[in-house]
């Protein structure tokens, strides 16, 4: 086969084919003064919009002009040529909708929608660089490896950088197996795991973005009020407990006003926000080249920090200058400050604290550089309790009794239980930036190209910042120094107390008191020597301790940084003020994206915004929710259940590229290569346990509000089809099931009636009998499998249109009766055949129905009649071959709807003959619905003359008693009696109309058989006649004639057979077997009348048509007499097999 080819233009024919050719353009075009309806093919045919078309004039002369595509021209209006299909996707806008409303908006001509087309770096690397790259490295990272250590800080910070570049590969995964437009990580996972996973988890991430954004501000104003601005504070603290009010009024008040500012800066444009980026972005760049940098001076000009040690304890330096016992005072030595804290301020060494006493005091060097050598000290984890010192290793210290320590004494105290899976908790919501460039998706050029790219960079990058720093700060900072530095650690605040009488500091003892304070809040009273001073002396209070309490209350980091602190400092505040933007921007187009896909109905209004497609009512949703969190002006019980918000998402992304990598569907064509299902299963393993890690119960709530979503979506949202893979591993695990269930016959425990319902249509293809389905709903409950079939008379080809639109009004009031199955509707030649197919064929493998539930043919009597219950018998008989059950609702229009509560009656059984079982068990299912729960069940069986009623009622209670089913039971006796006249007389009636309906049939039949007479006689004259004109007569040929005569004597003879037929129907006896099933009907019925009259629904067996179909009419007699007078009736017919047990 050739694989090179060249396409050469096709030369005009020299025999006139310039002259044809030029025919089309002398044709007439339209009249005058009018515009023609709509574009043809030439032949009278109007062609159908298509979202790839053209319908201008050019189109169609280059499309329909030229005969080379002559072939296809009647399928272009479906079809489009390779050309224009190309030109349409050359045209393609990168607009928020799927590809279906894309289409729609081709159609309509709206306007496009022009989107700033940012790169790689801008909109994706930089936005993920900034939300990663935030206060965790600033603030707490020194601390995490303090508590952690090196080995363990390094463990913690890889898992979550794997965490995240597990998720990025996955992402990178899906977002380039097609156009990812406006949403982002929420497009990506809805349409890969459907609408209801899609919505549940955008909304949660959505709330958890917002909320990120209140932090990042709330964070923003803490570092401005606190290190930048202190004087700045418009509320002042009043009393000795209002510093913490104070400070949280501050920030409602600053963060309210930073939330209006950033929300303008968003609502201007995302042109800004990123022009603005780039300055906050400098910032913190600048602030981590200033912690390199400060580490190489360490290496050869260590800063001068001096700690002072107790024997091994870390003491604080707020209340001493001199780290020493004593000192060289005037020629001789003195106490010093500290001597007198530990020593009530006495020189005698007898009241001091014994520790003091048998320890010395030393002083080290906080920041001994990174040539130390202690990066060994620091290697291993030195996690401790509430509460516990703050103790360098290696340090000699002797020991004292625990009751001998003393609570009030200058030393640095750890304010909380450390622990490995803690630490990971505190960290992980510095790495949950990575989906910052994803979320702006409608706003890049390339969102294909740039997402995995500038995704994987910014978390590769980061990851190395994070993973240096910890081994830098480690080979440089003491532990003791690494231990002290976390956010409002725990830490002793000395007091200047009032003297009083007896003492010259306070009254009730002689020590001055050292408390334990958090973030400035001071307790109301204070403890001095085992008694209580009333309050501190007016200003002597030290401003709240933040960091480093070993250094006097400074930040490590910025210590450890060069040129200044101050770089730290700036550089946090930036971090967070551009994180806290990159949130506001991309928070508001997740819910855009979410409102526009309509699946939940009352976030449509969030889906419009301005004219260059800015999400404003969006942004106007997302700063009120984080307006909110401001107004909390305390995040550090929602922030856990941010990062499960995020963990979450993260889960999902990984779930669906490992689903659609599984199930190998054929759309599954990413462009990214470097990625595997082990990876994203993996990846998704991760994110589920370090939501628990994090914090078990946040966790638990994060999937709770995410299954109440989800279940909202279910119930209420709009159907998706977006071929997302939970419909294909839906497909998947029901094809699975069928081959697995196909092996071996079902068991009776497992049976359960599997329902075909066929309904019968009216002219307007809508269904006659709507109760049947509310019927069928109540019997299944949406157990089990439910076809809902029926059948249209005709061909298909003719017939298409209606059966479509008779499926429709199907499946409409399937949903409005809550029936969950399936429709199949059949076009067939005869409705005989249609509905013997769909008892043949309906279902799939071990999916078929074993139960058919059709309606009475209540016009069986009149004149038009015969064909429906011809049609009703040939369908029993149908069943009975096929060995399925059959039920048959009589009276159907008078059966409950499904709002319909009965609140008492009964539900009768009638169990004359044994059916395996399913009388028993139909009451059984319908009392398990609200129509039915009140109806109590009674079960009656006939009894005959020879039968032992009372063992009769004594052996069906054990029976139902093993069965498990409450009932009533009473056993009718029917006595022999004969046969009554009316029996006689009803039988005679029914044989009599039965002749008369064949003698008129047969009179149809001979009227039909006379004109075909004649018409053939005719022809066969005619015929004769011209042989002979053209052909000699011969004596062998025999001519036959026939006359008027002829045909008068053969109307009189056929009249003659007529009127005797009928003269017989009034010498008609009765046949004796009739007779005997009529009495039977009859009898039964006056039973069942007698004790069933008023009871809410009744279950007959039903008998068999008769063998011979001679008899089919009088059949459907002996059922009109045998449910004659009752209102609803379900004639039951067994399949033939057992389907209740009474073994477990």
């Amino acid at each position: 086969m050739p694989t090179n080819f060249t396409v050469v233009p096709v030369e005009a024919r020299a025999d006139g084919g310039q002259e044809e050719a030029a025919e089309p353009s002398e044709a007439p075009g339209p009249p005058e003064g009018g515009e023609p309806d709509c574009p043809s093919l030439g032949d009278g045919h109007p062609r159908e919009s298509s979202p790839f078309i053209s319908h201008g004039e050019a189109d169609t002369e280059s499309v329909y002009e030229g005969k080379n595509m002559a072939l296809f021209e009647e399928e272009m209006d479906s079809n489009p040529m390779v050309s224009s299909l190309l030109n349409k996707l050359a045209n393609y806008t990168n607009l928020s909708q799927g590809v279906v409303e894309h289409e729609e908006a081709e159609d309509s001509r709206r306007r496009q929608i022009k989107s700033p087309g940012m790169g790689t770096f801008i909109g994706v690397y930089l936005p993920c660089l900034q939300n990663i790259l935030g206060v965790i490295l600033f603030l707490r990272l020194t601390w995490i490896v303090g508590a952690a250590g090196v080995l363990e800080s390094f463990l913690i910070v890889s898992m979550c950088c794997t965490c995240t570049m597990l998720t990025a590969i996955s992402m990178s995964a899906i977002a380039t197996n097609g156009v990812v437009p406006a949403g982002g990580s929420y497009y990506m996972i809805s349409r890969s795991l459907g609408p209801e996973f899609g919505g549940a988890v955008g909304l949660c991430f959505y709330l958890g973005t917002t909320f990120a954004g209140a932090m990042y501000i709330l964070g923003t104003i803490e570092i401005f009020l606190t290190y930048i601005s202190p004087g700045a504070a418009i509320v002042h603290p009043e009393g000795a407990g209002g510093e913490a009010a104070a400070l949280l009024h501050n920030m409602r008040v600053y963060g309210t006003c930073t939330l209006a500012l950033m929300a303008t800066v968003v609502f201007v444009g995302v042109k800004y926000v990123n022009k603005l980026a780039l300055v906050f972005l400098a910032c913190v760049v600048l602030s981590i080249l200033a912690i390199y940098a400060g580490v190489i001076k360490t290496a050869f000009d260590p800063p001068d920090i001096p700690v002072c040690l107790l024997g091994n304890r870390t003491l604080s330096r707020r209340g001493f200058d001199v780290c020493a016992k004593v000192h060289t005072a005037n020629n001789g030595s003195a106490t010093t400050a500290l001597w007198g804290i530990f020593c009530n301020g006495s020189a005698d060494s007898t009241s001091c604290d014994q520790y003091f006493l048998h320890n010395n005091v030393t002083e080290i060097q906080g920041i001994p550089g990174v040539a130390s050598g202690v990066l060994l000290d620091n290697l291993w984890s030195a996690y401790a309790d509430k509460g516990a010192f703050v103790e360098k290793k290696g340090v000699p210290s002797v020991a004292v009794p625990e009751e001998a320590r003393a609570r009030g004494l200058p030393y640095v105290l750890t304010d909380i239980m450390t622990y490995f899976t803690m630490l990971v908790g505190i960290y992980f919501p510095s790495v949950t930036g990575i989906m910052a460039g994803s979320n702006r998706s409608g706003d890049l050029r390339d969102a294909q190209k740039s997402i995995p790219t500038g995704t994987i960079l910014a978390i590769v990058t980061t990851s190395f910042i994070y993973l240096s720093c910890i081994v830098l700060f480690g080979a440089c900072i003491e532990g003791v120094i690494l231990r002290d530095n976390r956010l409002g650690s725990g830490l002793c605040v000395p007091l200047v107390l009032e003297p009083g009488p007896g003492n010259p500091h306070c009254d009730p003892g002689p020590r001055e008191s050292w408390v334990q304070g958090l973030q400035g809040a001071v307790a109301p009273s204070w403890e001095v020597g085992g008694g209580v001073c009333p309050r501190p002396l007016p200003g002597s209070l030290p401003p709240a301790p933040r960091f480093g309490e070993a250094l006097q209350g400074n930040l490590v980091i910025g210590m450890l940084a060069w040129p200044s602190p101050w770089v730290i400092v700036i550089g946090s505040f930036f971090s967070t003020c551009g994180a806290g933007l990159q949130s506001l921007t991309g928070a508001p187009r997740l819910l855009q994206a979410i409102a526009r896909d309509s699946i939940v109905p009352f976030l449509q209004v969030f889906g419009h915004g301005k004219a260059n497609g800015e999400p404003t009512w969006a942004l106007l949703l997302t700063a009120l929710i984080c307006e909110t969190g401001i107004l909390i002006a305390s995040l550090d019980s929602v922030a856990p259940i941010l990062s499960m918000f995020f963990l979450m998402c993260y889960m999902f992304v990984n779930l669906a590229c490992a689903l659609q990598t599984l199930l190998r569907t054929p759309s599954w064509r990413p462009r990214f290569k470097y990625y595997h299902w082990t990876l994203s299963f993996l990846g998704m393993s991760l994110c589920f346990a370090l939501m628990f890690i994090c914090s078990w119960y946040y966790a638990l709530c994060a999937m709770l509000i995410a299954g109440c979503i989800y279940k909202y979506i279910e119930y209420r949202g709009a159907e998706k089809e977006w071929g997302d893979g939970i419909r294909g591993l839906s497909l998947n695990a029901a094809r699975y099931a069928l081959l697995h269930v196909e092996h071996g016959p079902l068991h009776t425990k497992n049976w359960r009636p599997q329902v075909l319902v066929l309904l019968n249509l009216d002219a307007e293809q809508h269904v006659k009998h709507p109760r049947l389905l509310s019927f069928t709903s109540q019997l299944k409950a949406g157990r089990g499998l439910t076809i809902v079939g029926s059948v249209l008379e005709g061909t298909f080809l003719d017939k298409h249109v209606e059966a479509q639109q008779a499926e429709e009004n199907i499946r409409a009031l399937m949903s409005a009766e809550k029936t969950k199955g399936f429709c199949q509707l059949v076009v067939s030649s005869s409705l005989r055949d249609g509905m013997s197919h769909l008892i043949q064929s309906a279902g799939l493998g071990a999916m078929k129905h074993n139960t058919v539930l059709v309606g009475w043919p209540g016009a069986w009597r009149q004149a038009d009649g015969p064909s429906s219950w011809r049609n009703f018998v040939d369908t029993v008989r149908d069943t009975t071959a096929a060995q399925q059950a059959l039920l048959v609702a009589k009276n159907v229009d008078l059966f409950p709807h499904n709002q319909q509560r009965f609140s008492s009656g009964h539900i009768d059984v009638w169990w004359i003959v044994h059916d395996g079982g399913l009388l028993m068990l139909l009451p059984f299912l319908l009392r398990q619905h609200k129509v039915w729960r009140r109806c109590q069940m009674r079960i009656f069986t006939v009894a005959q003359v020879d039968d032992n009623s009372i063992q009769m009622k004594k052996d069906l209670q054990t029976f139902l008693y093993h069965l498990r089913i409450s009932a009533e039971v009473e056993v009718v006796e029917m006595v022999e009696n004969d046969i009554s006249a009316f029996t006689y007389e009803r039988t005679l009636m029914m044989e009599q109309r039965s002749q008369m309906l064949k003698q008129m049939q047969l009179s149809k039949t001979e009227r039909e058989r006379e004109a075909q007479l004649i018409h053939d006689r005719n022809t066969a004259s005619h015929s004769a006649m011209a042989s002979r004109a053209q052909v000699p007569s011969t004596p062998d040929r025999v001519q036959m004639t026939w006359t008027k005569e002829k045909l008068v004597a053969e109307k009189h003879r056929n009249k003659d057979t007529t009127v005797s037929g009928f003269k017989d129907l009034f010498s008609l006896k009765p046949s004796q077997s009739n007779v005997r099933r009529m009495h039977t009907a009859v009898r039964l019925n006056g039973v069942v009348l007698d004790k069933s009259q008023d009871a809410q629904l009744v279950l007959l067996n039903m008998p068999g048509p008769p063998k011979n179909r001679q008899g089919d009419e009088n059949y459907m007699e002996f059922l009109e007499v045998l449910t004659e007078g009752l209102n609803r009736v379900l004639l039951v017919r067994g399949s033939g097999r057992e389907v209740v047990t009474i073994y477990s």
